[in-house]
């Protein structure tokens, strides 16, 4: 029996601009200079936080009130 030839996607690498954090895409973006991790997107846009409180707990972060 042949083996299979393993088939491996390309990942790519990018930084957020405001926190400095690396992630990884399996996908090329179009523009990478306005990609933000979502720790920066939360911190930019608290109202629009909904995930739930055990998450927030976990992570640390301060609900204000």
């Amino acid at each position: 029996m042949a083996k299979r030839k393993k088939s491996f996607k390309k990942i790519y690498r990018y930084d957020c601009t405001l926190t400095g954090e690396t992630y990884k895409l399996t996908a090329e973006a179009k523009n990478p200079d306005d990609l933000m991790s979502i720790k920066a997107y939360y911190e930019m846009h608290p109202e629009k936080d909904d995930r739930p409180a055990v998450i927030k707990k976990e992570l640390g972060v301060v609900e204000e009130n």
